[in-house]
């Protein structure tokens, strides 16, 4: 057999005294400047060997599309602001009429809306501008609600919440509910001049009884009365209870331009007042002229403080320091 074995390229130079065919075809073409250029061992003093900038090489998320059940579609937006309440429907108050005797006011001597102007009623006047200006300036429901009170039986608070929710009813643009709220000696439909029904109590033991149902609305325009209702032995826990705050509160529901009068026990005679307190904005605590002592009013409104605005009354009084009076200017007959 013939054997085969590698020849280099000096060793058929050497055997044919010829070059080989390698290297004629690199004296030809010129192979050896194809070859890699050797690195100098050592490069020349201060020359610094730079590097070339390597672009950046994109993220490998980005070289490839989203596969369509990894695409995230994004949640709804979730909305912070809590929902508009709509407003509470106004409730409105009974409408069976209940006619007044003017003659029976007269002689009661309370404030008769169609004998105009006297010194009375503008007295009543100045005391209500000042309640109702409180009760606009408060914003709420519960500055509507005015507690009449005075520290001791006898000392003028049942005739002065009749006056001024008569003074108040004359305004164009109120409704007025007087409520009898002395529920141990009720007086407020016998200084009218007419027999009591149903009323507060009754509403505030009976859930099934709204108390707007059980007001009266009297022939004086804008007012209207709601009795004492049943005599009850618990009436101090009922009214000490929650009903109390919701039968109270339906009373100015969605009437901003109604006021409620609270004619209640004297503060130092009963615990009612002291209740009540709590769920009214204002209260005026009537002190008799040269009767009510100093220690009893200061007793008194400790006992009202639930109520942060508490406004003293001065009932009887028989003089001005002012010297102020008022007299029938403009009365029929009076010279002016």
């Amino acid at each position: 057999m013939t054997e085969h074995s590698k020849i280099s390229r000096e060793g058929a130079s050497k055997v044919s005294g010829k070059p080989s065919l390698f290297e004629r075809a690199n004296d030809t073409f010129g192979l050896d400047a194809l070859a890699p250029a050797k690195p100098p061992v050592r490069l020349p003093e201060g020359e610094k060997r730079v590097r070339r900038p390597v672009a950046p090489q994109p993220a490998a998320s980005s070289l490839t599309a989203p596969v369509a059940s990894e695409v995230q579609t994004p949640a709804p937006a979730i909305s912070t602001a809590e929902p508009v309440k709509a407003a509470p429907q106004a409730v409105a108050l009974g409408n069976a009429p209940q006619p007044i005797s003017r003659d029976h006011l007269r002689d009661a001597g309370l404030i008769v809306p169609e004998d105009g102007v006297s010194e009375l009623l503008e007295e009543f006047r100045i005391v209500k501008r000042e309640l109702l200006a409180d009760a606009r300036a408060g914003g709420s429901s519960k500055a509507q609600q005015i507690l009449v009170s005075s520290p001791h039986p006898g000392e003028g608070k049942t005739y002065c919440a009749v006056n001024l929710a008569i003074a108040l009813a004359a305004e164009r643009d109120l409704e007025v509910l007087l409520v009898d709220a002395d529920v141990i000696k009720p007086s407020v439909p016998a200084r009218l001049g007419f027999e009591p029904g149903k009323g507060l109590m009754d509403a505030l033991a009976d859930p099934s009884l709204q108390p707007e149902t059980l007001a009266v609305k009297t022939d004086i325009d804008n007012l209207y009365v709601l009795p004492a209702g049943s005599r009850n032995s618990n009436a101090a826990e009922y009214l000490a209870s929650a009903r109390t705050g919701e039968v109270l509160a339906r009373l100015t529901q969605g009437a901003p331009n109604r006021i409620v009068i609270f004619d209640t026990p004297p503060a130092l005679a009963a615990s009612a007042a002291a209740e009540l307190a709590a769920h009214v904005g204002q209260v005026l605590l009537v002190a008799r002229a040269d009767e009510t002592s100093r220690a009893a009013l200061e007793d008194a409104q400790q006992l009202l403080s639930a109520c942060v605005d508490i406004k003293l009354l001065l009932n009887a009084a028989q003089f001005s320091p002012s010297g102020r009076q008022f007299g029938n200017y403009g009365a029929q007959g009076e010279r002016s």
